[in-house]
């Protein structure tokens, strides 16, 4: 065995081992865990902000041609990423959830692919938002995306709800709009009960949500970090794992 594989093989090993005397396991997911499906990172040097001034709430509800560079920018994106899957990491993390070994996901991600990779709706919460339907902003009435996509498409029509005549949106949380208290609140109370945090494919620079890692160390929980770069959490944690994602978890659960 190589020197790289025993090395790696000492890591799986302290996670399993970690895992293993857990009561109570969390996983907490960034932007790092879907770049290995081909979805960019939009925060990143080079990524999407960096080309494109993020578009504030308050002028997408005020401004129309704001809203419309709003859906410009979503019907782009999904036409190119409409064939994304999710990869190793979120089937590995599904297999931990479906054998009891994770208690729920918590993820920054806005992408879906936790649930598509067979993590129950209810086990995963959205700090961002989800940007795989739309919600109307007055009556809360969900649409399938690609409903409103169709209608954006026709002309570049602002869809509106067909119930109140509200203005529909992506289910995303924007730049300027408030952080969704349910979910925030189910993350601080799933982190304060955790044994075992694991922060995987986050910078950890994000807040509030990147608040969690260190709330969860702050009640007692081993905290374990899997990114390929060093993180301002580092300091915090029990096992840090640099390395690709993917490849991590799957050799953890065996998940091909």
């Amino acid at each position: 065995m190589s020197r790289e594989s025993s090395k790696q093989a000492d890591v799986i090993g302290e996670l399993k081992t970690l895992l293993d005397a857990s009561k109570r396991a969390v996983v907490f997911t960034g932007a790092g865990i879907s770049t290995e499906s081909g979805i960019p990172d939009f925060r990143s040097p080079g990524g999407f902000w960096s080309n494109h001034q993020p578009i504030d709430f308050n002028d997408y509800l005020n401004d129309e041609e704001m809203r419309r560079e709003s859906w410009r920018r979503k019907l782009a994106f999904e036409e190119e990423f409409r064939a994304v899957q999710p990869n190793r990491g979120h089937r590995a993390i599904a297999s931990l959830v479906s054998q009891d070994k994770v208690n729920c996901v918590i993820t920054q991600n806005i992408d879906g692919l936790h649930q598509r990779a067979g993590v129950p709706a209810e086990k995963v919460i959205e700090l961002h938002g989800n940007g795989t339907y739309c919600i109307c902003l007055d009556c809360r009435k969900r649409y399938e995306l690609e409903l409103v996509l169709n209608i954006f498409r026709n002309g570049e029509e602002l869809p509106m709800c067909d119930d109140c005549g509200g203005i529909l949106k992506t289910g995303t949380i924007s730049f300027g709009q408030p952080m969704p208290a349910d979910a925030m609140v189910r993350a601080q109370n799933e982190s304060e009960r955790a044994d075992l945090f694991l922060a995987i494919g986050s910078s950890l620079v994000v807040y509030p949500a990147a608040a969690f890692p260190a709330r969860a160390k702050l009640f007692g929980a081993k905290l374990v970090i899997i990114n390929r770069d060093a993180t301002e959490l580092d300091y915090l944690a029990d096992l840090i794992v640099n390395d690709e994602i993917g490849p991590t978890l799957g050799a953890l659960t065996g998940e091909s």
